[in-house]
């Protein structure tokens, strides 16, 4: 993924910066305890779509 990308990208919901999880190809919002996941390099950015995140994924960020 491109680092300039990420590096403006935040959480559509809050506005919050985002986590990049390499290897889950996801980006993790922890205000909103929501992963947006990445497709073929392009982030899916709606709130929808997005997975929730257990008390305890949110908790080893």
């Amino acid at each position: 993924m491109d680092p300039k990308l990420l590096d403006i990208l935040v959480c559509p919901l809050c506005k919050s910066p985002l986590i990049y999880r390499k290897a889950e190809q996801e980006l993790i919002c922890k205000a909103d305890r929501l992963a947006f996941s990445i497709q073929d390099d392009i982030p899916v950015m709606l709130a929808d779509e997005a997975r929730k995140l257990t008390l305890e994924e949110t908790e080893k960020l």
